[in-house]
């Protein structure tokens, strides 16, 4: 019974010329995606130790080191308030701007930044994956819980700047904690697809980064929806990050668009056919991902 981990195939004296007896040949194993799921539960701890060594290698060697957590979010915050707030007067319903582009400016950060480094994630451990067996699919998953630590302290930086302006959240707050899981769901869908396709397809390193930058100026980040005109706004409702960025906002400030929930069941629904098209993609390029990469 194949239970979804490696193979061994061993072969007899004789049988093919291109392999010695002694010879064993490490395959990713089939099986269904419950045998996988598994699988995962057993190499938790190897999971544990990747996020770890993601986080330690993404600031060593560097000035500011986990510094750069906090500054990056602050800096880009600055920027956005004095250029789409003070300058451009973008409107915000009524809430300080720095209040209303941080809060959708956090899980935006977040799904950017988790998809870029997933895409290499592969590629830079090569070394490992020729070596060893173990669920590559530990990889990508790593790059994306390591960004959770960023989205945490994004969530202190959001505090101080509640503070700072005298707002007092509500118990609305507390949705938070949901929308992160969905947010981090749509994040992973995502980083499934653009990992996998990058070991076949090397230049999307280079493509990613620039989809997501235009990705953003896509999604209501900087303004809120309903400045965008009616007869295009359907683009931007369809985009998976759009609910998401704008029940962030919701849960933060109380501005929210009616069509809000349905958004977010469109949302989820999309993003579900991401992940489970992501996964099956994930497994087809695993199969020969030690000779490729």
């Amino acid at each position: 019974m194949d239970h979804g981990g490696p193979s061994h195939h061993r072969s007899a004296a004789g049988s093919d010329e291109s392999q010695s007896a002694n010879e064993t040949v490490i395959q990713a194993g089939g099986g269904s995606f419950a045998v996988h799921i598994m699988d995962l539960w057993a190499y938790r701890e190897l999971l544990r130790i990747l996020v770890w060594r993601e986080l330690k290698v993404r600031y060593r060697q560097t000035l500011l080191g986990a510094g750069w957590i906090l500054l990056q979010p602050l800096l880009t915050l600055v920027v956005m308030s004095a250029v789409f707030g003070a300058m451009l007067r973008v409107p915000s319903h009524g809430v300080p701007y720095p209040i209303f582009v941080l809060s959708a400016l956090l899980p935006w950060g977040y799904f950017a930044s988790s998809i870029n480094r997933a895409c290499s994630s592969l590629l830079s451990n090569a070394h490992i994956i020729r070596k060893i067996f173990f669920p590559r699919i530990l990889i990508p998953i790593s790059a994306v819980l390591a960004g959770l630590v960023d989205l945490l302290v994004g969530m202190v930086l959001l505090a101080g700047v509640l503070l700072v302006y005298g707002t007092v959240p509500s118990l609305r707050l507390l949705f938070i904690v949901p929308l992160t899981l969905v947010l981090a769901l749509v994040a992973l869908a995502f980083s499934l697809w653009a990992s996998a396709a990058n070991v076949r397809y090397r230049d999307l390193s280079f493509v990613v980064p620039f989809v997501t930058q235009i990705w953003m100026y896509l999604t209501p980040v900087i303004y809120p929806l309903d400045l965008v005109p009616g007869r295009y706004r359907f683009l931007l409702e369809i985009n998976p990050m759009t609910p998401v960025v704008s029940a962030f906002r919701w849960a933060v400030t109380g501005d929210a668009s009616p069509s809000l929930p349905p958004m977010i069941a469109i949302s989820l629904g999309l993003s579900g056919v991401l992940l489970f098209g992501g996964l099956i993609f994930f497994r087809r390029i695993d199969r020969d991902m030690a000779e490729v990469i």
